[in-house]
């Protein structure tokens, strides 16, 4: 099988390795800079720092689980209504023609961050893929991550986001 090396993926979990913290944990309790988009209850929801399309975000649990048949009901609840909260304000602000919503679970399953078990909430238009996704493994984002941040923060405090 050949091996495709992925710089951005590295760097970004590299963060976490080098500090010694859990950069979803930093997340939670963080802010603008680190792209918190909400926090609700005990569940909050970031950008993703390295996005496939604008809106790229995650929604993880506050506590540092890395294994989903750990969570308890009142966590798991926290945290598929926070996603259906960003689904909502990403589809307002956006208006993707679908979403890919969803688990990895583990390194094998491609989870960069296999310590801290985060939903990833991809939206996705027709014909978003080119030959430089494919290929080149090259993703063009056509919009600054503080403007996603600010953006999807400001539909996320309206009512019944």
């Amino acid at each position: 099988m050949q091996q495709i090396f992925a710089p951005w993926r590295f760097a970004y979990v590299s963060h976490a390795d080098s500090a010694g913290a859990c950069v979803l944990c930093d997340a939670a309790h963080g802010g603008v800079e680190t792209l918190t988009l909400a926090v609700d209850g005990r569940a909050f929801a970031l950008l993703n720092r390295y996005p496939y399309t604008s809106g790229h975000s995650m929604v993880a649990p506050v506590a540092h689980l890395g294994d989903f048949s750990e969570l308890d009901p009142a966590t798991l609840a926290d945290l598929m209504r926070l996603a259906q909260r960003v689904v909502r304000a990403i589809g307002t602000t956006y208006h993707p023609h679908g979403f890919n919503v969803g688990f990895n679970l583990g390194e094998a399953a491609g989870a960069g961050i296999a310590d801290h078990l985060h939903l990833h909430i991809v939206p996705r238009w027709r014909g978003d893929t080119s030959f430089l996704t494919v290929n080149a493994d090259v993703r063009v984002i056509p919009e600054d991550l503080g403007e996603t941040c600010a953006k999807l923060r400001q539909a996320l405090e309206v009512p019944g986001a």
